[in-house]
């Protein structure tokens, strides 16, 4: 079996959970074990996000990973504000930082003020490497976390709902943007800190959220198609 399935990742499923189980689907159907079945996937969710996963299934597809990895995506992000958490989102230990309520047009302005191209510091909780180590088991660790600025494009947001201390809003973000870091640097300008407390990615690419199918459907491997070029 060759080809890209796309996944509604439920939340609290790890991304690996999903290639997972979806290794051992693939390998029930082709008579393999599961450690002779390639499944990989162009991009991670963290355990509490839900949304679209692209998976790549076969070596011919799992080789283009790195390819299909960089589609610029869009993301449902709520966030909480009066408040930061150590780990940037709804996970870690939150820490209080003010009780202004700021206005809408507060809110709306500080989206709008990053859109287009800046440089983004990664949280300390992600799985970029650090001398060969995940930059967020050092962090668990209590050792120090230094993680060098990206470039990043924000190209669009919207405020889609405002009632404090919850902000809802949509990005359209390049690849490689962490949208945890997007939302404390919102909460950084506003003066009240911030996290996100709920995170939806709906696109990669040209592949939405609507195409995808949920690992709770039994005939989910039949979703499988190859790219035509």
């Amino acid at each position: 079996m060759q080809g890209v399935l796309l996944i509604d990742k439920p939340k609290g499923w790890t991304s690996f959970d999903v290639v997972n189980y979806v290794r051992k689907q693939v390998a029930a159907l082709e008579g393999k074990k599961p450690k002779n079945c390639k499944v990989g996937h162009a991009g991670t969710l963290d355990p509490l996000a839900t949304g679209l996963l692209v998976l790549m299934i076969g070596k011919e597809y799992t080789r283009r990973s790195a390819e299909l990895s960089k589609h610029d995506k869009t993301y449902v992000v709520t966030m909480k504000l009066g408040e930061t958490s150590t780990t940037g989102d709804d996970e870690g230990e939150k820490n209080p930082v003010s009780t202004r309520i700021p206005s809408k047009s507060e809110v709306e302005k500080a989206l709008q003020s990053f859109e287009g191209e800046s440089m983004q510091i990664p949280p300390a909780y992600s799985a970029i490497k650090i001398h060969g180590q995940r930059a967020y088991k050092l962090a668990r660790t209590g050792k120090p976390v230094e993680l060098e600025p990206r470039r990043v494009t924000i190209y669009k947001t919207q405020l889609t709902e405002y009632s404090y201390p919850f902000v809802h809003f949509m990005c359209d973000v390049s690849s490689g943007t962490y949208v945890r870091s997007l939302v404390e640097d919102i909460g950084a300008q506003l003066g009240t800190g911030a996290y996100m407390s709920d995170l939806q990615r709906t696109r990669v690419g040209e592949y939405k959220l609507d195409m995808a199918t949920g690992v709770d459907d039994d005939n989910f491997v039949s979703h499988v198609f190859e790219i035509v070029t």
